[in-house]
């Protein structure tokens, strides 16, 4: 049971790194510098005090970035590849006791796929606001996935089943919404397409 849970733990923390790298590094930093979370083997300097200032400042950087017309969309380009690497980090890091070989091999498939999955999941909602807002709407799905991230990575550490249950919540909202979105925006499209299409003159 302390085994699935510890997974439990490391694909919610993982999957956070999908929505920012740094949120859910730094929810692992503190919990490990509170005594809230035992790291495992050989990632006890996530715990220190200046792994805690260190992720901090990456986290506020990485926030920051997002908000910036146009820099948002170039940073998904570095967050993609980091936000796997990441994950397969924070995965390995939660997970202790199991050795290491178990380490690994839960980092690899849990770790850095849910990371990968999640990131690639907010990389073609970001373009979807883009092409439906153009652009407008960006600020708001920054906002709304760092809150996905803070919320995952504490939900991971204190109740990693309720975690669960959130991000099927979370993702099955968000893909309403902009479902719904897309098809109005297509919609809107299509009527403007058909009012510049001239009349056909019917043959006398």
């Amino acid at each position: 049971m302390d085994l699935i849970m510890a997974i439990l733990m490391g694909v919610g923390l993982s999957s956070a790194c999908g929505f920012r790298v740094f949120v859910p590094m730094l929810g692992v930093s503190l919990a490990a510098n509170t005594g809230q979370l035992t790291l495992a083997s050989g990632f006890s300097w996530m715990g220190s005090d200046l792994a805690v200032g260190m992720f901090g400042v990456a986290t506020v950087l990485e926030i920051g970035a997002y908000y910036l017309p146009w820099l948002d969309n170039m940073m998904d380009s570095i967050a993609s590849p980091a936000a796997v690497v990441a994950g397969a980090v924070a995965a390995t890091a939660s997970v202790s006791g199991h050795g290491d070989l178990m380490l690994w091999a839960i980092a690899a498939i849990t770790g850095g796929g849910a990371a990968g999955t999640i990131q690639t999941f907010t990389v073609g909602t970001r373009l979807t606001s883009l092409a439906t807002t153009g652009g407008v709407g960006n600020p708001v799905v920054s906002t709304v996935e760092v809150a996905a991230a803070s919320t995952v990575s504490f939900l991971a550490v204190v109740a990693p089943l309720v975690m669960i249950l959130f991000l099927f919540g979370f993702g099955y909202i968000v893909y309403r919404l902009f479902t719904r979105k897309r098809r109005r925006a297509e919609a809107q499209a299509l009527a403007q397409t058909q009012d510049q299409d001239p009349p056909k003159v019917q043959p006398g």
